[in-house]
């Protein structure tokens, strides 16, 4: 046995449906598109979304999901076990002292202190926002929130 004795499996197969050959095929005349109307002629079937004319669903459902708050700020996060890194004892931490460590990228930015890690030197914090946690360890270490 070799490659050009292998053939399908009995019934595996069928001829296609050659439609518009003639009465004897079976499929003559109107090649099996009945009389008259739209689905009788050439390109005549709406695509798959068309409802009728009604406003396809696809376009009647809002593009984005939820609700966009224009006014919403986003805060950088900044966590104080990133500050016990990167500053020393006694330093200031404001926006220029953030961006020239290479904490944040741009100065007007908004930034949000969180308390994850531990603080262990004095700082005196000068950002948008604190939480409390952060104050406490902040305070703590014997630095200030301004």
């Amino acid at each position: 046995m070799d490659l050009s004795n292998l053939k399908p499996a009995a019934g595996s197969t069928k001829n296609r449906k050659r439609v518009g050959r003639g009465h004897g095929s079976g499929h003559g005349g109107t090649s099996g598109r009945g009389m008259n109307g739209q689905a009788s002629r050439a390109g005549g079937t709406k695509g798959p979304g068309f409802e009728g004319g009604q406003t396809p669903l696809a376009m009647r459902l809002p593009k984005l999901p939820g609700f966009r708050n224009i006014n919403r700020k986003e805060y950088l996060p900044v966590n104080v076990a990133r500050l016990e890194e990167k500053f020393e004892a006694g330093e200031t931490v404001n926006h220029e002292t953030l961006v020239e460590k290479g904490i944040i990228k741009h100065a007007d930015a908004l930034v949000k202190v969180l308390g994850t890690g531990e603080l262990t030197k004095s700082l005196t914090v000068s950002v948008d926002k604190v939480s409390a946690s952060a104050q406490a360890k902040i305070e703590a270490a014997g630095g200030k929130v301004e």
